[in-house]
């Protein structure tokens, strides 16, 4: 929830959440956090800045000449960072749905063919630029339709005539509406998500969404940061270097920002430092006590594109009314990120008492079947470690997700909203900036904050960095995730255990999004043959390259998931290319499981292994042909909503709690703000489960039933045009499906005890039963539409040009 009281360059503050608790239980359990970035005013700034002492050459692509032919070959590997040159390249060429494209007049002129029409232009210079992108730049005038797309793409082959099918699945990230006409028109487009340069070797332009069209592109350049930031003042933005995003205060050099900060009793300055130049920058902390500045920190940073963390001891001036300042030294000009600024107050590691746990992490375990778990009693150790935390925490046997695929779950998840009123469904879907995620209660609360994001829908794409300190996007780990990627475990239990080390005396919430078990299944070695067989490894692959030409859904073709038909029809035989496919996903959850224990032993190995609170549970399941399908998000039957969940924290989690009520996963923050101390939002849709666990709490948990919903994804076809909402109560399950194809039933009823995946429809023999709960959804239904969030074009109303501008910069509002 967004305090729109405060002026610019100030993030949202939640007073009320503050106060309840700093009131919880006195100083040592609830340790101060001063976020410089929260008390940054331009009136704090120092000095001057020239921000055009240099000129910044652009990256653009004219239309003057032929392409070059062939093009120029990529700079060789290792070659020295350079900024592109001007004019980025000439190369372009047709795609589907354009005819006679030409150069005339100096413009790349053509004609629609289809409503997809697509123009190919790569980029042949600067490849190692790997500064973020902040927009693209098209002038081109076209005589009709209403929209204006692009994307990008990383070096590698490109297949122009699977683009149009792909995007109706993954929508391109650049829109527009367009202005039909004769006239140059200047389309200014920013991304969804997180673009660095180093990531994109192609651009596409679909120039209009209609067939017959006459098109003329005069221009496409690509606008990075160092351009946007010599455009705009000093001060606080969202950041990122090579992926990895803060909030940060951006200084330019010789600029010195001061801050009059009271220091608590165990004082330390916790932040991290970079540039996006290739200039050497001094960073340089000091305190000033009357009329004197004493340095108490100086560090030159000589790459580029890299945060490098501090911190930094003020034991000595514990307790007093200082002013810090933050000085950058480099040639005039050159730009500075100061990384999350906060003053912090470190816990009394020798002080008793069993107040609330210092950390709270949440891990996500991305497309992971309850029933591929040892501890569910599946006939594989696929997760040892597992199964003893539950052993030392709670396991919870009837949880549920509130729908089947990352993108709306997530935001359900930080939330506790249920997606029909937090509004994300779609992949362009993003939560509106006046949800309050549990990252921001934790913020509010003076907690450290750190995001480890294994795909881009559970980042900024979805509005998912609000309360956030630090988020690592998905591209920061590029190459280190297994040997098809995605395999995020290892990568981000390297990264946490650092920073975690970093603050193992400050309180902290932590978000890990692991991505293991998700396709491609393939683990990292040696969990490739733990159960898969090595000798069969070639034909698998060969089976999935020939699936390409078999399956309808192009998305899907590229991944190999198809339906039985499909597999038989490319003469493969089907159960056979489950079991290796299981044998493969089986083995990414052992592999994942492993990091869990690194993860666990970390914790112990700093002390934390008493004070911290861990929620393991999976966002969603994944189909293997229970219904016809391979994949998830496409329906809401067991094997894809009934998650595992397990709750583990010695001391604050009774041990060995075997959980059979129905629970959701909503019941999630509530139940560890619960345990935290925090007042969880008013608006939440969940409960908290702390009864349930041996943890005490305000009030015992309300059964109730659970309720699952599956939105349009975007398309008319199925099942990405499916609407189907569930409902569990007691032993019985209801599906009702709103949009579906004339075979499949309005009603589904299942015994939800005794059919877990869904396979005997009995609707027909308890009408009684489908009446009933029925109306109970359609309940369900009213209530959650009725609370649903205020978009952003609602909710800035009468906010101001600098209020806005501060949303926008933070990536809040696009």
């Amino acid at each position: 929830m967004l305090d729109r009281s405060r002026g610019p360059w100030t993030l949202p503050l939640f007073v009320a959440v503050i106060a309840a608790a700093c009131a919880r239980g006195g100083p040592e359990h609830a340790p101060t956090a001063n976020r410089l970035v929260d008390q940054f005013d331009p009136k704090l700034v120092e000095g001057s800045s020239d921000k055009t002492a240099r000129p910044i050459p652009r990256t653009e692509w004219r239309f003057d000449a032929p392409p070059p032919t062939p093009p120029p070959a990529p700079p060789a590997p290792g070659a020295s960072p350079a900024l592109p040159a001007f004019p980025a390249t000439r190369g372009w060429e047709a795609g589907p749905g354009v005819s006679g494209l030409a150069i005339r007049d100096g413009r790349l002129v053509g004609r629609t063919t289809s409503d997809f029409p697509i123009v190919r232009v790569e980029r042949t210079t600067g490849l190692d630029n790997a500064d973020q992108l902040h927009a693209i730049e098209v002038r081109l005038s076209v005589s009709g339709g209403a929209n204006l797309q692009a994307t990008t793409r990383p070096p590698g082959a490109v297949d122009l005539k699977l683009e149009p099918a792909i995007a109706t699945r993954v929508p391109w990230n650049f829109t527009t509406p367009l202005i039909a006409g004769k006239d140059v028109q200047t389309y200014v487009i920013t991304p969804a998500t997180p673009l660095s340069g180093a990531r994109i070797r192609t651009v596409l332009i679909r120039p209009t969404d209609v067939a017959g069209a006459e098109f003329a592109i005069e221009s496409v350049r690509l606008v990075f940061r160092r351009e946007r930031l010599a455009e705009v003042p000093s001060g606080v933005s969202w950041q990122g270097l090579r992926d990895i995003f803060r909030e940060t205060l951006v200084t330019r050099s010789p600029e010195t920002v001061r801050f009059p900060v009271t220091l608590p009793s165990r004082p330390v300055l916790d932040l991290a430092v970079g540039t996006p130049e290739e200039e050497p920058v001094t960073f340089k902390v000091a305190v000033r006590r009357g009329d004197r500045d004493e340095t108490v920190s100086s560090q030159t940073v000589t790459t580029a594109l890299r945060w490098e963390r501090r911190v930094v001891d003020l034991a000595p001036y514990a307790g007093q009314a200082v002013t810090l300042s933050l000085e950058a030294t480099a040639r005039p000009g050159t730009i500075a990120f100061w990384g999350a600024p906060v003053v912090r107050q470190r816990a009394d590691r020798e002080a008793a008492g069993s107040g609330p746990p210092q950390g709270v992490i949440l891990v996500q375990l991305d497309t992971l079947r309850k029933d591929h778990l040892d501890v569910y009693g599946y006939e594989r150790p696929t997760a040892p470690v597992l199964r003893a935390l539950a052993g030392e925490g709670a396991l919870f046997t009837r949880a549920i997700s509130q729908t089947s695929w990352t993108k709306a779950e997530t935001p359900s998840i930080m939330t506790s909203l249920y997606p029909s009123t937090d509004g994300v469904w779609t992949i362009r879907d993003r939560l509106p900036a006046s949800a309050t995620t549990i990252a921001e209660v934790y913020r509010a609360g003076g907690y450290a904050t750190v995001s480890y994001s294994a795909v881009a829908f559970t980042g900024q794409l979805t509005n998912l960095h609000q309360g956030f300190e630090e988020l690592h996007e998905l591209d920061s780990a590029v190459g280190r995730t297994g040997p098809r990627g995605g395999k995020t475990a290892r990568e981000f239990v390297d990264r946490f255990s650092e920073w975690v080390g970093d603050h193992r005396d400050v309180p902290f919430f932590a978000y890990l999004h692991f991505m293991d078990p998700h396709p491609p299944y393939e683990p990292n070695r040696p969990f490739d043959t733990t159960w898969a067989d090595p000798k069969g490894r070639a034909e698998f692959v060969r089976q999935m390259e020939t699936l390409k030409a078999s399956v309808q859904d192009a998305f899907l073709a590229q991944r190999g998931m198809a339906t039985p038909d499909e597999l038989a029809k490319a003469g493969i035989d089907p159960p056979a290319y489950l079991r290796y496919a299981k044998d493969w996903y089986d083995g990414s959850i052992l592999g994942m499981d492993v990091e869990i224990g690194r993860l666990v032993e970390r914790l112990r190995g700093l002390g934390l292994g008493e004070r911290t609170v861990i929620a393991f549970y999976a966002d969603h399941g994944e189909e293997f042909h229970e219904h016809g399908r391979m994949w998830h998000g496409q329906s809401i039957y067991g094997e894809l909503i009934n998650v595992p969940l397990i709750l583990w924290g010695p001391g604050h989690v009774a041990k060995g709690v075997k959980v059979e009520e129905l629970v959701e996963l909503v019941d999630v923050m509530p139940t560890l703000l619960d345990l935290s101390g925090l007042p969880a939002p008013a608006a939440v849709q969940g409960q908290s489960m702390r009864s349930l666990i041996g943890g005490g709490g305000q009030s015992a948990f309300q059964r109730r039933p659970a309720v699952a919903e599956r939105q349009p994804m975007g398309g008319t076809d199925y099942p990405n045009a499916a609407e189907s909402y569930a409902i569990i109560d007691g032993s019985w399950k209801l599906i009702h499906n709103v949009a579906r194809p004339p075979e499949k039933p309005e009603f589904e009823l299942f015994d939800f005890e005794k059919d877990a995946y869904d396979q005997k429809n009995v609707a027909a023999e308890h009408p009684d039963v489908v009446e009933r709960l029925g109306k109970l959804l359609d309940g369900f239904s009213k209530m959650a539409r009725s609370a649903r969030l205020k978009s952003d074009s609602e909710a800035v109303k009468g906010m101001s040009k600098e209020q806005l501008e501060q949303l926008r910069s933070l990536g809040y509002v696009k």
